[in-house]
C-alpha cells in the first residue's frame, strides 16, 4: 500500500489582494444571475446592475430597457382586479362629469382608492424568473401614477397617464434567513460584498418610469 506525506512542500497557500478578492466575487455575482436571467430584451438588466454596484458607490441607476419592460408590465396586465391602468380607466368612466366634459377635482380620491383596490406593477410573474425582471427588480418600493392629461369627446376620453417607480437593489437580514435566497451562491456573494464590513459596497435606488395611453367611455349603467 501507498504511503503519502502528512504534508507536501510543493502546495503552498496562495494570497490574493482585497481588490482581486472583490473582482472575483463580482464575477461569480455576474456568472450566478445567468440561471435567473436568460432569455428576453431584459436579460442583460441584471449584469448592468451588478456592474453599477461595483463601481457607482450607491448612485441611482436607470435604464432604457427597465422603463421598457416597466411599459410592457403595465400594458399587458389585463387582470381587470388588480390591473392598476384598468382599474384607472374604470374609475374615470365613472367619476367623469360628463355634461361639463371635466373630471371634477373634489372626486379625485376615487381614483386613488380605486387603484387602491388592485396590484401596483412589480415583476413576480412565471416569466420574471427567467427574464431577467423578477431578479433585477421583483417587488416595487414606491409608485407614482400621475394623470398628465384628460380630454373628453361625447362620450369617450383619452387619459396619459405617467408612472414613476422606485425599487431597492439591496439585500438585508431577513432576505438572507429566507430558504429562497440562502440556498442560491448570488444571494450569498450579493449578502457578502454588500454586508461584509471591509467590502461594504452600497445598494442603491432603481428608478423606472413610463407613459402610457388610457382610452375609454362613459360607464352607462
Amino acid at each position: 500500500m501507498p504511503t503519502y506525506p502528512a504534508s507536501s512542500s510543493t502546495w503552498k497557500a496562495e494570497s490574493i489582494s482585497k481588490q482581486e478578492c472583490i473582482n472575483i466575487l463580482f464575477d461569480e455575482f455576474r456568472e450566478c444571475a445567468k440561471l435567473f436571467s436568460f432569455y428576453g430584451p431584459y436579460r442583460d438588466n441584471i449584469i448592468e446592475m451588478i456592474t453599477h454596484m461595483q463601481h457607482k458607490k450607491g448612485l441611482d441607476f436607470s435604464s432604457s430597457r427597465l422603463d421598457s419592460a416597466l411599459r410592457e408590465q403595465i400594458l399587458t396586465d389585463n387582470s381587470g382586479k388588480n390591473s392598476s391602468r384598468l382599474l384607472l380607466k374604470e374609475g374615470l368612466s365613472v367619476y367623469i362629469n360628463w355634461e361639463d366634459g371635466c373630471y371634477p377635482l373634489q372626486e379625485k380620491d376615487k381614483l386613488t382608492a380605486a387603484i387602491g383596490k388592485g396590484i401596483l406593477p412589480k415583476f413576480d410573474r412565471i416569466q420574471d424568473r427567467f427574464n431577467g425582471m423578477g431578479i433585477s427588480v421583483h417587488d416595487t418600493w414606491a409608485t407614482q401614477i400621475s394623470i398628465k392629461s384628460l380630454r373628453m369627446e361625447g362620450d369617450r376620453f383619452r387619459a396619459v397617464v405617467h408612472y414613476k417607480i422606485q425599487d431597492h437593489f439591496g439585500l438585508d437580514s431577513q432576505d438572507i434567513q429566507n430558504w429562497k435566497y440562502r440556498n442560491f451562491n448570488l444571494f450569498r456573494i450579493w449578502f457578502v460584498l454588500q454586508r461584509y464590513s471591509k467590502f461594504a459596497f452600497k445598494p442603491f435606488m432603481t428608478n423606472m418610469e413610463a407613459t402610457i395611453e388610457i382610452l375609454g367611455e362613459r360607464d352607462v349603467k
